[in-house]
C-alpha cells in the first residue's frame, strides 16, 4: 500500500477528518499534538524536544481557536507545518532580508505602465488564463526571491510565447551575484527579484528538470546550461503607488512583490492582520485581484512558495485598498528584507503587509 494511503488510514482511525489531505480550522475541537505529528509527518525526538514542541503547538492551537471565534475577522487560521515551529524556523521559509529604498535597488529605472484607456476589469486572475505554473515549495531555504522571480518569468514567458516552461529557481539560488548584500547575503540567505533578473539577463534561465531544486545553496552550474527563457530587462514599478501596480497586474501579467509575511497561520479568507509598521521579509507573486462575495472586501491574490497545503491551495488573499495612502507605515528594520549595505535605517511602506513597496516584473526575450 502506498505510504500516503497508509497515513490517511491512520488519520481516519484516530479521528482526524481531512479535506484535500489536511485538517481544516473547523475540525480542530478535539485535535491533538499526536494527530498533528502524524498528519504533517513530523520527526520530533521523544523527550525534551517532544515536550517543548507539544507546549508550543498547544499554545498556537489555543490562539487560533480564539481567533476563529472572532466574527469580526475576515480570515480563518489553521494548523499547518509551522504550528509547532519557532519564529526563527519560520523565518527560514522567507528569505527577503527588508525594506530597501528605491535609491538602493539593483535597477536601472523605475517603470510606469502605459495609461490604460478604458476601465480596468473588476477582477483579474491570471491562473484562469493558463499562464501560472503549479504552486512551489521553497522549503527551509531563504530563497523566496528566487521563487518569486522564477514564477513571474514563467508567466510572462507564457504570455509572450504560449509556451509554459517550469524554470529552475535552484539556478538562481546557486548563481545570482549579490555583492552589496541586497535582501541578504545570497542563496538561501536572501536576495531580491531584481538581482535575479539582472543575472538572467546575462545567461538565461534553464528548466527545473535540468537543474532540480535542492533547498540549499550549491555550486553554480551555469556553464553551458540551456536557456529555456530569458529577459531583456526588469520593470520596477513606483514604490508605494497603487495605480501602477493595479494597472500592471490587470493588463501586463503577474508581478513579483514583497511583503511582511506575518500570516504563517493563514488558512482562508481575506487577510488584514498586518500592522502598518510592516517589516518586509518575503518575496511572492501577485497574480490578480477581486472582491469577496461574502464580506465585499477587496483583495489581492498572492501566490506563496510554501507548498499547496498552505493557505488557499498555496495562495493568500490580502486586503486591497482604493488609494496608495490608505494603509501606510514605516518598516523599522530594512535590513530584514530588500535592503542593501549602506541603505536607509527605515523606509515607508504602503498597502496591507506593505504590498505596494517593492514590485517588479520582467520584459522577456522570446527570440
Amino acid at each position: 500500500m502506498a505510504l500516503k494511503a497508509m497515513k490517511l488510514m491512520v488519520l481516519a482511525a484516530i479521528g482526524v477528518v481531512a479535506v484535500q489531505g489536511r485538517t481544516l480550522w473547523h475540525q480542530l475541537d478535539e485535535y491533538t499534538f499526536e494527530q498533528y505529528v502524524e498528519e504533517f509527518d513530523k520527526d520530533y525526538a521523544q523527550g525534551k524536544e517532544w515536550t517543548w514542541r507539544e507546549a508550543r503547538f498547544n499554545d498556537e492551537l489555543a490562539r487560533l481557536r480564539e481567533h476563529n471565534k472572532d466574527v469580526t475577522k475576515t480570515w480563518k487560521e489553521g494548523i499547518n507545518k509551522f504550528s509547532a515551529s519557532t519564529e526563527e524556523e519560520i523565518n527560514t521559509f522567507k528569505g527577503y532580508h527588508s525594506g530597501m529604498a528605491r535609491d538602493y535597488r539593483a535597477t536601472s529605472e523605475i517603470h510606469t505602465p502605459p495609461v490604460h484607456k478604458g476601465a480596468l476589469p473588476d477582477s483579474v486572475d491570471w491562473r484562469t488564463k493558463g499562464v501560472v505554473t503549479p504552486v512551489k515549495d521553497q522549503e527551509a531555504c531563504g530563497s523566496c526571491w528566487a521563487f518569486a522571480s522564477t514564477e513571474t518569468l514563467e508567466s510572462h514567458w507564457a504570455i509572450a510565447t504560449g509556451d509554459m516552461p517550469v524554470l529552475a529557481p535552484q539556478q538562481l539560488v546557486d548563481c545570482t551575484p549579490n555583492p552589496n548584500h541586497c535582501g541578504g547575503t545570497g542563496g538561501c540567505s536572501g536576495a531580491t527579484a531584481e538581482l535575479a533578473y539582472d543575472y538572467i539577463k546575462g545567461i538565461g534561465q534553464t528548466l527545473e528538470s535540468a537543474y532540480p531544486y535542492k533547498g540549499q545553496t550549491g555550486k553554480c552550474q551555469d556553464a553551458g546550461i540551456y536557456a529555456a527563457a530569458n529577459v531583456t530587462s526588469h520593470n520596477d514599478l513606483p514604490s508605494n503607488e497603487l495605480d501602477p501596480l493595479f494597472t500592471a497586474v490587470a493588463t501586463v501579467g503577474p508581478i513579483s512583490v514583497s511583503m511582511d509575511a506575518s500570516w504563517g497561520a493563514y488558512e482562508s479568507g481575506v487577510y488584514s492582520g498586518c500592522s502598518k509598521a510592516a517589516v518586509i521579509d518575503h518575496a511572492i507573486q501577485l497574480v490578480g485581484y477581486g472582491v469577496d462575495k461574502d464580506t465585499t472586501k477587496k483583495y489581492w491574490i498572492v501566490r506563496n512558495s510554501w507548498g499547496s497545503s498552505w493557505g488557499e491551495d498555496g495562495y493568500i488573499r490580502i486586503e486591497r485598498f482604493d488609494s496608495s495612502d490608505a494603509y501606510c507605515g514605516t518598516d523599522p528594520d530594512p535590513a530584514d528584507g530588500s535592503g542593501c549595505d549602506g541603505g536607509p535605517s527605515e523606509v515607508k511602506v504602503c498597502g496591507m503587509c506593505g504590498i505596494l513597496f517593492d514590485t517588479t516584473y520582467p520584459t522577456v526575450d522570446a527570440n
